[in-house]
């Protein structure tokens, strides 16, 4: 008796025939987008709100943050909108869905005191720290040997 399926016994079907794959356009930026909030939240203690952005886009790839910063400020009646942060978005299998975080802050002055560094520099509310890791760090510690106007004098600088 024959235990393995035979490929030209009568009860293997033939292989379906399939139309060659034709490659589709690409990241087509006049897609439509949608987009939809969960978990929305106003919190008072930091004066902003925050929620849970869930993006469609079918037809094209992810959208740009700047896109998005764009029409939640326009959605949520923000003046500026560096006032808006949007980030961690991940895109579902297949595309199509992109889930993601926003918060909002009332003012500019309330992102500046909330939100962490590296946040800030990716919005453009920040410079990013300039030279190596290693001459910062020593920077510091040399700076550490001095006391009162000689510590702006070390390295050149007030950094």
């Amino acid at each position: 008796v024959d235990q393995f399926l035979r490929l030209d016994s009568p009860t293997h079907s033939p292989p379906l025939k399939t139309k060659p794959h034709t490659q589709g356009k690409m990241a087509d930026s006049k897609g439509t987008v949608t987009i939809r909030t969960r978990k929305f939240m106003v919190n008072r203690l930091l004066n902003r709100k925050q929620m849970i952005l869930d993006v469609l886009h079918p037809g094209r790839g992810p959208v740009p943050k700047a896109e998005l910063r764009g029409i939640l400020a326009k959605k949520y009646n923000v003046s500026n909108d560096k006032c808006v942060f949007v980030f961690g978005f991940r895109t579902a299998f297949g595309g199509a869905r992109t889930t993601g975080f926003a918060l909002i802050y009332d003012s500019l002055n309330d992102a500046l005191n909330v939100e962490p560094k590296y946040r800030l520099v990716r919005n453009d509310l920040a410079k990013k720290a300039t030279g190596s890791r290693k001459s910062r760090k020593e920077l510091k510690n040399k700076k550490k040997k001095f006391r009162g106007i000689k510590k702006a004098k070390v390295g050149g600088g007030g950094n």
